[in-house]
């Protein structure tokens, strides 16, 4: 693992987005994975400012969504597809039919799961942006007896919905989503984490000193060959 450690997020917004946008200009159909929550959202505001300087630009490249909460309209302002197009997509130039999504209202969760994996496999995920949950989670990986392989349905940890529900303030939030696996996550060539703010440290050291388990699913990340991780000195505490 590559640990980066900087005083607060712009910094590390200005750092993470330096490295997507040098990879973006050399590659520029290149396929990226985007995460949602707090902790990327400085860098898509980088990203999205770079763009406006004309300093590149995003019309070739692909990008994959880690997750979706299933249960709640495409259109409702917390699905994740309104978090990306908001913080990010409707302010690049990227193309609509280049962005990816799981359906977290698919009939079928199943045969989603197994299209999104054959799609994200045709591909191959050049750069997987991660944010880590309280409890270790990656994605909606949460604690569990194994590491999981393809995209799947879960149901969500209390620790994680007390965590994301002050986003919800209208409707109740949802209780499962639908989440690449940890194998799927790990097929990327490149992993970039961010992570900031004290309530980190613990998932933070579990996944740099802890042992290799699924109780803690970030700590898989430590058998990844190209990992930088990115942390404000409240995150890195611990380490």
């Amino acid at each position: 693992m590559n640990i980066h450690i900087y005083d607060n997020a712009e910094q590390i917004a200005k750092a993470v987005g330096t490295m997507i946008i040098n990879a973006v200009n050399e590659k520029p159909d290149i396929t990226l994975g985007f995460a949602t929550g707090a902790s990327p959202v400085p860098t898509y505001n980088f990203l999205s400012k770079a763009y406006e300087d004309k300093k590149v630009s995003f019309k070739d490249i692909t990008t994959f969504n880690l997750d979706e909460y299933c249960d709640l309209p495409k259109s409702d302002k917390n699905s994740y597809y309104s978090f990306m197009h908001q913080n990010l997509f409707d302010r690049i130039d990227v193309k609509e039919e280049n962005v990816n999504f799981l359906n977290g209202n698919a009939v079928d969760a199943e045969e989603e799961c197994r299209r999104y994996d054959a799609l994200i496999d045709s591909k191959r995920i050049d750069i997987q942006l991660l944010g880590v949950g309280r409890n270790g989670h990656i994605g909606f990986n949460e604690p569990a007896n194994k590491f999981t392989k393809g995209s799947f349905k879960v149901r969500l940890t209390q620790s994680t919905i007390d965590a994301n529900s002050v986003y919800f303030d209208e409707n109740p939030m949802p209780r499962y989503a639908l989440t690449m696996g940890t194998v799927s996550i790990m097929k990327s060539k490149q992993i970039i984490m961010i992570a900031t703010g004290k309530s980190k440290q613990d998932a933070i050291y579990g996944m740099v000193h802890g042992d290799i388990t699924p109780s803690c699913p970030a700590s898989v990340l430590q058998l990844h060959p190209d990992v930088h991780i990115f942390l404000d000195r409240e995150a890195a505490q611990r380490l």
